[in-house]
């Protein structure tokens, strides 16, 4: 009982992890996923639970019965995933409550901070898959890298906070959870929906907050599945891509930069470095600590190609 108790705490501090960094501009809830080991459990379990609750709806209907819908619950890490997905929005209201402020008083250093994090943590999807890059893996991940630097230079817009506008938002941001690169509270600072997202959760307000859910799990289970095929028929190249996403997306993390994107004189230096140098070494830690986990149980990342349906 107190390993099992042990294992759920330490698996929703996993999920906290991932739910505090997508409170944060700039720093990717996939990202931090992959550093802390969930991000294999977060994107098969999703995928097997969107095909459980599809086939449900589909079969229990047409007298089919629940076979085909739990054959792919089954598929689902629970342990798991339950305590990460409980950790998940604790941990994601609370910084938004809590950390974002202090993150949007003190740019700079927590840019520097997640600059360090994200650089690290390139090491994770480079070399998770366990295969070799060839040359053109490598001009690959550079125009993917290309893409990503592009986008996150782009100024910022303000788009209205209607409900309809929320949600396709929320559908595209949530996206940012399980693709490494990518941050979905990036997204929002992007399209003017950071603050009002920010300002709902801190009012209760419900109809902003229903409209951001509903269009949330509406992205996340039709791009969930996609990834989760992605993975499991290309898993070597889309490590490739992933890895160019996120090395691209550390322009949006660039200490020394304006709200609009316009690269700055560096300033303050010892200090800034200094804190990217603190946010590498706690990822290093944390990919250390994770493999000499998996040495100690005898376990080790094995990629399976399940069938997706």
């Amino acid at each position: 009982m107190a390993k099992s108790v042990g294992s759920f705490i330490f698996n929703a501090v996993r999920g906290g992890a991932v739910g505090t960094s997508e409170a944060l501009p700039g720093i990717s809830g996939g990202t931090v996923a992959l550093i802390v080991g969930l991000y294999d459990d977060l994107i098969g379990g999703a995928g097997h639970m969107v095909s459980g609750i599809k086939r449900y709806v589909t079969d229990v209907p047409r007298g089919r019965g629940k076979e085909r819908a739990q054959e792919q619950f089954r598929l689902v890490n629970w342990s798991v995933l339950v305590p990460a997905l409980v950790g998940m929005p604790v941990a994601l209201i609370l910084a938004l409550l809590l950390i974002a402020p202090l993150v949007e008083e003190h740019t700079q250093y927590a840019h520097a901070v997640f600059f360090g994090l994200v650089l690290a943590s390139l090491w994770v999807p480079y070399s998770g898959s366990g295969k070799p890059w060839k040359a053109w893996h490598y001009l690959v991940a550079l125009v993917f890298a290309a893409v990503a630097f592009s986008l996150t230079g782009l100024p910022g817009a303000n788009l209205p906070v209607h409900p309809a506008v929320v949600f396709l938002v929320a559908s595209v941001a949530v996206c940012a959870l399980v693709l490494p690169g990518v941050s979905g509270s990036f997204i929002l600072v992007t399209v003017g929906l950071y603050v009002p997202t920010k300002d709902a959760v801190a009012g209760l307000d419900l109809v902003y907050i229903g409209a951001f859910a509903l269009g949330a799990i509406t992205g996340l289970s039709l791009f969930v599945k996609l990834l989760q095929f992605l993975l499991e028929n290309f898993h070597h190249i889309t490590l490739v891509v992933l890895t160019g996403l996120m090395a691209g997306s550390l322009r949006a993390l660039w200490p020394w930069q304006t709200e609009e994107r316009e690269i700055l004189p560096m300033t303050e230096i010892p200090l800034t470095v200094t804190l990217m140098v603190v946010g590498f070494l706690i990822v290093v830690a944390a990919v250390v600590y994770e493999h000499r986990k998996k040495a100690r149980t005898g376990t080790t990342h094995q990629h399976h190609s399940a069938p997706v349906h």
